[in-house]
């Protein structure tokens, strides 16, 4: 089975998606009708549907989607962590078949560590009652923050978004990425995805610059904590879906082929069960 571990639906005229800019070529609808033909055409089963919008009402969105379209196995929604009905939020949620996963957007946060707040150690120890994952978007400067959520909550199934965007660039010194990732991929309780990689890489660089850091990840993390992400639509703005998805395989070893493309994302997510 070959899952797409992570992509997107949204609709613009739904008024919830502040970073998204009308100027953008994203700015449009993208729908299940938008993204059947790319996954008929590399033959993948289905897709881990993931938040886009700081609002419950996009988790709503995606949900009823989810229902409608059985090739999407599960949804990773949002829930207000500072919210003083966070906990009986996230038990509601975990009622609905599909929500697998809840994701903060953490990356562009002023408070760099607000997710370490001690207020909010009922809502992880729900999440992991409820046995659903913690997908980090985070950047570089926030690993370690992830690595020290990890520490505390060792039960936590973390799942770093985008290998944590990278700027796999030859000009950037990647060395402080590399041991901070090494460092994460040390604590059981991460996963991480190979995805958005190419929209971090600066116009103009070399591809082999992801390959390595897609080998850098296989190598610290094993194919068994990796899965590959389309970030669809996102990736369109440089590559098409099928020209990411067979970048991608080529980069990767056939031995490592069927965890990464499907089964780590089955196990992590608790897809099917």
């Amino acid at each position: 089975m070959i899952v797409d571990a992570h992509q997107h639906f949204w609709d613009p005229a739904r008024g919830d998606y502040g970073w998204l800019s009308p100027s953008s070529a994203l700015y449009r609808k993208f729908s299940p009708a938008d993204l059947r033909p790319h996954l008929d055409h590399c033959d993948v089963d289905g897709v881990v549907l993931v938040q886009a919008a700081p609002t419950s009402a996009e988790t709503d969105y995606l949900l009823d989607i989810a229902a409608a379209t059985p090739w999407i196995f599960g949804v990773v929604g949002w829930v207000d962590f500072s919210s003083s009905t966070a906990v009986s939020d996230l038990r509601r949620r975990a009622k609905a078949p599909s929500f697998i996963g809840v994701r903060p957007m953490l990356q562009d946060l002023p408070e760099r560590d607000w997710i370490l707040r001690p207020e909010f150690t009922t809502v992880f120890e729900t999440i992991v009652e409820e046995n659903l994952a913690f997908d980090a978007l985070i950047r570089p400067d926030q690993v370690a923050v992830c690595e020290s959520l990890a520490r505390r909550f060792t039960s936590l199934n973390i799942v770093v978004d985008h290998a944590a965007k990278p700027r796999l660039s030859s000009d950037n010194d990647l060395t402080a990425w590399r041991a901070a990732m090494s460092r994460l991929a040390g604590l059981k309780n991460v996963t991480c995805k190979i995805s958005g990689l190419l929209t971090e890489l600066p116009a103009g660089d070399d591809d082999d610059e992801v390959q390595r850091g897609i080998e850098f990840l296989v190598d610290a993390f094993g194919a068994d904590r990796l899965m590959w992400g389309s970030d669809w639509p996102v990736v369109e703005t440089v590559r098409s879906y099928g020209d990411w998805f067979g970048f991608a395989r080529q980069c990767i070893r056939d031995a490592d082929q069927a965890a990464i493309f499907g089964g780590t994302a089955a196990a992590t997510y608790n897809l099917g069960s």
